[in-house]
């Protein structure tokens, strides 16, 4: 993922805080000799105590045997995400027919290395965390292995933990065009108000407000 200086975060704090409320994404793993990566989307509740995100998948998944044979994954999550027509972006000083047309979008990548968890009794520590997360109202029974309904459904599953070896995050939203184009761009978003626009229009806005970006060296 190509991060220009303008899109990079302003702090860590900016995508701690944006991943902290995306917790589904896509982790990839590397497929056989000759053939493309695999992809899985899934939930996952990411710690950043631990440097680590946990996820589980069913037991037939054919990512499992990936793993095994190299551990080092990425966790991908995009969001937040809008078309920008090319007047929009034009320079104050071009025809609005001069303007490129370009995406906005949040990204976080997480590159992992993967711990399968296996004991009935690490998946059920494991599970409970996830439903934490996902669930802090309660509401289900606690997650045990000799209870029901979750003891009788452990064998069917593997815990899978992803411990976190580098960030690397990307605000692209409109960074490098002057603030006067960026507050057209604010304005027409609010005008369309389609699927995305307000995210983006609102990440847009925040990162105006703080004068900028600064490249910082990616780090869970």
């Amino acid at each position: 993922m190509l991060i220009h200086p303008w899109d990079a975060p302003t702090d860590d704090a900016e995508w701690q805080q944006w991943l902290a409320t995306h917790d589904f994404g896509q982790l990839a793993a590397n497929g056989a000799p000759g053939e493309p990566p695999m992809l899985q989307p899934l939930h996952f509740a990411y710690d950043p105590s631990r440097r680590e995100a946990v996820t589980h998948l069913a037991r037939p998944n054919p990512l499992w045997a990936a793993l095994e044979e190299r551990p080092t994954v990425l966790l991908s999550v995009v969001d937040d995400y809008t078309f920008i027509p090319g007047p929009w972006q034009a320079a104050e000083d071009q025809p609005p027919e001069h303007g490129v047309p370009t995406s906005f979008y949040a990204a976080v990548q997480l590159t992992c290395t993967a711990h399968v968890v296996d004991g009935p009794e690490a998946k059920a520590a494991l599970l409970q965390r996830q439903l934490g997360h996902f669930q802090p109202d309660g509401g289900s029974a606690p997650v045990a292995v000799d209870a029901p309904p979750y003891g009788r459904l452990l064998s069917g599953i593997r815990g899978l933990r992803l411990e976190v070896r580098e960030v690397r995050a990307k605000f692209k939203y409109g960074g490098k065009r002057s603030k006067a184009v960026q507050h057209r761009i604010s304005e027409r978003l609010t005008e369309r108000d389609g699927p995305g626009d307000a995210a983006a229009r609102t990440h847009q806005q925040r990162r105006l407000a703080a004068g900028g970006t600064t490249t910082v060296t990616p780090r869970s």
